[in-house]
């Protein structure tokens, strides 16, 4: 999909992670923006989806807050429907997530959701995927997921 201006997301070359783009909201104001900033990179067919975890993402045994994970997944299912491609900016819906935590995550480096595509049609993508911390060579799985959700557009 050709980058088009956005008034709501900019999206561009991350000048942090050479090879992979920065997703950013333009309003600060809101949600997404207290879990920048969100980077991606397309691996062949998975998405990998990539947010530094701040100390206001933890909970008081340092681990990352479940619901700021459910954010960041949340947030990682329409960063990867970009990347992919199969869908522009803004007025998009989740209609369904299914999460399963099955470790925690360290407040002390990025963690990643790797997604992967499994159906798109005319409204609606299918997705699953993984959250992941840890390096190429060294994951752990903190939580799966499985997501449908809905491409929209916001009217001006």
């Amino acid at each position: 999909m050709a980058d088009s201006p956005s008034p709501h997301f900019r999206y561009f070359a991350d000048p942090d992670l050479p090879g992979w783009h920065r997703w950013e909201m333009i309003d600060d104001t809101r949600f997404n923006a207290s879990l920048a900033p969100i980077s991606t990179r397309i691996d062949g067919p998975i998405a990998r989806v990539r947010m530094v975890p701040r100390r206001r993402h933890s909970n008081l045994r340092d681990h990352v807050h479940g619901g700021a994970l459910l954010g960041f997944i949340d947030v990682a299912v329409f960063a990867a429907a970009r990347a992919f491609g199969v869908m522009g900016e803004g007025g998009a819906s989740t209609v369904d997530l299914s999460t399963q935590f099955i470790a925690g995550a360290d407040t002390t480096g990025p963690i990643e959701a790797h997604v992967e595509m499994l159906r798109e049609t005319g409204r609606l993508f299918f997705v699953r995927g993984l959250v992941v911390q840890g390096d190429d060579s060294d994951w752990t799985t903190i939580a799966s997921f499985a997501c449908t959700a809905r491409k929209g557009s916001i009217r001006a």
